[in-house]
């Protein structure tokens, strides 16, 4: 299939919140919070005219879908981006494609295309901010065969779940990083 398959065959974002069955009331929260500045109005603009869809690869259990997902959709309500969804585990051939260091299915993937289906960026799975926050807590992890090592894992989910949930300064970061990502490719 071509990207532009993929994405026809993607939900839309009512059905993905809907159907959510973790994280749901916190990326509601996320996106009815998130503010985008009056001055990326003109950024905003120039990526509406280049007439954009995003498939998303997702799982709704994932935290850091649950962070990026609800940014993503508000600058794609702004920029007049339509998105779809995709989960990842049923849809692994196009996962395969997306690999985070040529090895990890990481999500969430975020694949822009022209009207044409032609790849034009992507993004994912987190903004460079996020991925040292998580390189501290797990940091501080013991050993994978240490008796401690399931519930101080758990304890760190928890923590980087209420951070994402809760720290304002990362859903900036989150989207400094896309809205970078977009303007070396497209604009």
């Amino acid at each position: 299939m071509n990207l532009l398959e993929w994405f026809n065959k993607g939900i839309q974002k009512d059905q993905y919140i809907r159907g959510m069955t973790k994280h749901q009331t916190d990326l509601i929260n996320i996106h009815s919070s998130f503010q985008l500045l009056k001055e990326e109005t003109s950024f905003l603009e120039r990526v509406k005219e280049e007439k954009l869809k995003v498939i998303v690869l997702t799982e709704d259990w994932c935290g850091d879908a649950m962070l990026n997902v609800p940014i993503l959709l508000k600058m794609a309500e702004k920029a007049d981006i339509d998105v779809r969804f995709l989960y990842r585990d049923e849809n692994i051939e196009l996962m395969d494609q997306y690999l985070t260091n040529g090895t990890s299915r990481s999500i969430p993937i975020f694949i822009f295309i022209n009207e044409e289906g032609e790849e034009k960026a992507v993004w994912g799975p987190r903004a460079q901010a996020v991925q040292e926050l998580v390189n501290s807590k797990r940091s501080s992890l013991p050993p994978l065969d240490h008796e401690d090592f399931q519930v101080k894992q758990n304890e760190m989910i928890e923590q980087l779940t209420e951070a994402f949930v809760n720290e304002k300064g990362l859903w900036q970061e989150v989207y400094r990083s896309m809205k970078t990502t977009i303007a070396e490719r497209l604009l």
